[in-house]
């Protein structure tokens, strides 16, 4: 029988859940010392104890970096069937985490579906819901509709919640004070800004955020703290609005901590990179090392179709900085819903980025898969760089497409493979060196 109602909790009464020892064994780490990481917030095991179906994953200090993969209908693209063949894809591309993002029509069920099949952490943003959910206009939701939303997320299984609890009137008066060349880019924050605006009224989620920690504990859901206030340009990068917000959300991380809520928190969209390291530092610094989890940072404005490309330069930077989960961005970002071809390769970049980092950090075991590669090639053993590449079908299909006439090389460089002519004079084969 449980003694404990979230992971945080058990973390902090000296508990091994069965999930800390899945997710201590899939590290490779001592369970001991991710669970004192757990019960200090610098690690979380989002596990919803509705959701059945999840392998559990932990994001944080000494882990390996996660990624999420976003999908979720649309009122143009309203087909669930072509989500459900994503959610496929994610997980058989090894994604940790899937965020359904859906906001048009029936939302529920599909994400019951998604929970129902999903091995991955399941992340969604009740505000994106709070419309449909309630069948009202933004201007009549009541600060009950938001958070009863939440709760039915909650009680059907879904791992972490973006909830958007920074964006208080403190945040928004530095932000309407200094201006923005984009203004708001998050779309959770700028419906919650309208509602603001519109009623008067403060951000429901940061007016009753006790009441919504309570019922996130009821059914262990880790809240992953929105940033509302993120650049969504270059321009905006770091600025007044930005680190308002963190500074609120930094208040926040040590509320939820309180009520044995484990956090994540959300960063920046858009940034140059030689800020990305500080803000990572900044983040941790603020929000007392709490995960930190960032869409991009896309290092430039102006990748559009390509944007899975600069989402995962600064990704790599971010994470190799600090950063513990990347938000994949795919070549649709800022033009459309992603198609299954997008989603794979904004998978790739994202999955590319956080190996990279995790190598930077030093991360253990983490070189392990780079070095097999390294004797697969060496030997020129094509089935074993298959079998080390993180898309193998992908590297097979290149290979096979203009197949060499000799196998032990690639039809770049035939005979004068590198490779090649090295092991043979190292291996005293050079009687023919002048026939080659």
């Amino acid at each position: 029988m449980r003694t404990w109602k979230t992971q945080m909790e058990a973390a902090k009464k000296g508990i091994q859940t069965p999930e800390l020892k899945i997710v201590a064994e899939k590290e490779q780490m001592d369970a001991e010392m991710l669970r004192r990481l757990v019960a200090c917030g610098q690690a979380v095991i989002p596990a919803n104890i509705h959701h059945t179906a999840l392998s559990p994953e932990g994001i944080g200090a000494g882990l390996r970096t996660k990624i999420n993969v976003n999908l979720g209908v649309s009122s143009d693209c309203s087909q669930y069937e072509a989500e459900l063949q994503k959610v496929r894809l994610a997980l058989d591309f090894g994604a940790e985490s899937i965020m359904d993002l859906s906001n048009f029509g029936t939302t529920g069920v599909f994400r019951k579906e998604l929970i129902r099949r999903s091995a991955a952490m399941v992340g969604t943003v009740p505000v994106y819901d709070a419309v449909g959910h309630a069948g009202k206009e933004l201007e009549e939701l009541t600060s009950d509709d938001f958070l009863s939303v939440a709760e039915a997320h909650a009680k059907e299984g879904v791992d972490f919640m973006t909830i958007h609890a920074g964006i208080n009137r403190r945040a928004v008066e530095t932000f309407r004070r200094q201006g923005r060349k984009l203004n708001l880019v998050s779309r959770g924050g700028a419906l919650l800004f309208a509602w603001m605006e519109l009623t008067g009224n403060e951000n429901p989620f940061f007016q009753r955020y006790d009441e919504l920690l309570g019922l996130l504990r009821a059914h262990d859901v880790t809240i992953s703290l929105g940033d509302a206030l993120r650049p969504g340009c270059l321009a905006d990068g770091s600025d007044g609005g930005q680190l308002s917000e963190l500074i609120e959300l930094g208040d926040l991380t040590r509320r939820a901590w309180e009520k044995d809520v484990a956090v994540l928190v959300e960063g920046p969209g858009h940034m140059a990179m030689d800020e990305i390291e500080a803000n990572v530092k900044m983040q941790k610094r603020l929000c007392h090392g709490a995960p930190f989890y960032v869409l991009g940072p896309l290092v430039t404005d102006i990748g559009a179709g390509y944007d899975h490309i600069t989402a995962a330069i600064g990704g790599a930077m971010a994470a190799a900085a600090g950063a513990d989960f990347l938000c994949y961005v795919t070549p649709a970002e800022h033009l459309r819903l992603p198609d299954l071809s997008d989603v794979r390769d904004g998978i790739m970049a994202s999955k590319i980025a956080a190996h990279a980092a995790d190598i930077a950090k030093k991360i253990p075991h983490a070189r392990e898969r780079d070095n097999r590669m390294a004797d697969a090639r060496r030997e020129m053993d094509w089935e074993a760089m298959f079998a080390c590449a993180m898309d193998g079908e992908k590297a097979k299909a290149r290979f096979e497409s203009v197949p060499p006439a000799d196998r032990h090389t690639c039809s770049m460089c035939g005979k004068m493979c590198a490779v090649r002519i090295t092991n043979r004079i190292l291996n005293g084969k050079d009687e023919e060196k002048g026939k080659d």
